[in-house]
């Protein structure tokens, strides 16, 4: 018997991997999340699994409850997770009950909110000269924060931000943005992303409070700041640049030179043969 995280993707069920697909329609106890999962994504398994839970109204104890009994009957069971597992997902407590009570598990990858807001976007999170590097956090709310992990601390780095569980606190996430990335620097925050009533804003630090409040947006909704949303003022990267070779793409010229020379070779022999 083994629980399995899955990761359910962002909310598309056509998002979860195959592997997650395959292995969620082999388990006949599935327990996901309802307030963050809908329900279409079980769609494969109604008519199949013994037992469907919503966990959004049980607590840890509970959920371990259901662990148990389908140990003791030896069934496998699918713990769908929004987005990727490993990203806010609180497996680590669930993982700890689990391992007391000897029980295998195994995590499967999903596609997470910011892989999928940034192709709702139309967007690369990193832009060669712009940022290479991408922070995933969320905002100081309940959950205490060290405070290395501020976020006016990460905000020194000038590195793509991809701010989850903040949009209600975005006027102060603004306030503590702003001296370092300017005023002009471009936002979008992007709501329950690859849901059927997704929907987005883009805009700046200077203006997207004004517009996340006319949106009403109050949760499920994902805050990228960066650079990187602006990609009309910036150059190429050298990745594919005829005069930027690698061990796969000589340099253009290069490779005119030795189609001459063999093409001069091949001449040269037709001439001394005849």
């Amino acid at each position: 018997m083994t629980v399995f995280f899955i990761g359910a993707g962002p909310g598309d069920p056509e998002l979860m991997t195959l592997k997650g697909l395959r292995i969620l329609k082999s388990c006949p106890v599935v327990l996901y999340a309802g307030s963050l999962i809908p329900r279409e994504v079980l769609q494969e398994v109604e008519h199949s699994a013994e037992q469907i839970i919503d966990t959004a109204t049980i607590n840890l104890d509970e959920m371990e409850q259901y662990f148990i009994k389908a140990h003791r009957a030896n069934q496998d069971v699918a713990r769908l997770q929004c987005g990727d597992p490993s990203l806010y997902g609180a497996i680590g407590e669930q993982i700890r009950r689990l391992e007391k009570l000897s029980i295998d598990y195994q995590i499967i990858p999903g596609v997470s909110a910011v892989a999928a807001s940034a192709a709702y976007l139309g967007k690369e999170l990193t832009l060669s000269g712009v940022s290479q590097t991408i922070i995933f956090t969320r905002y100081e709310g309940k959950t205490p924060f060290p405070e290395r992990e501020r976020l006016p601390q990460l905000a020194r780095a000038g590195a793509t931000l991809a701010i989850h569980l903040g949009v209600t606190y975005i006027k102060k996430i603004v306030a503590e943005l702003i001296p370092h990335y300017g005023e002009d620097c471009p936002v979008a925050v992007c709501y329950r992303t690859s849901w059927p009533d997704q929907d987005k804003v883009t805009g700046t630090l200077a203006d997207i409070s004004e517009k996340v409040r006319l949106k009403g947006y109050k949760l499920t909704a994902l805050i990228i700041v960066g650079r990187v949303l602006d990609t009309e003022h910036f150059a190429d990267s050298h990745l594919y640049s005829q005069d930027k070779p690698n061990i796969f793409r000589k340099r253009k010229g290069v490779i005119n030179d030795l189609q001459q020379l063999a093409e001069q070779t091949q001449v040269d022999s037709s001439t001394t043969t005849h």
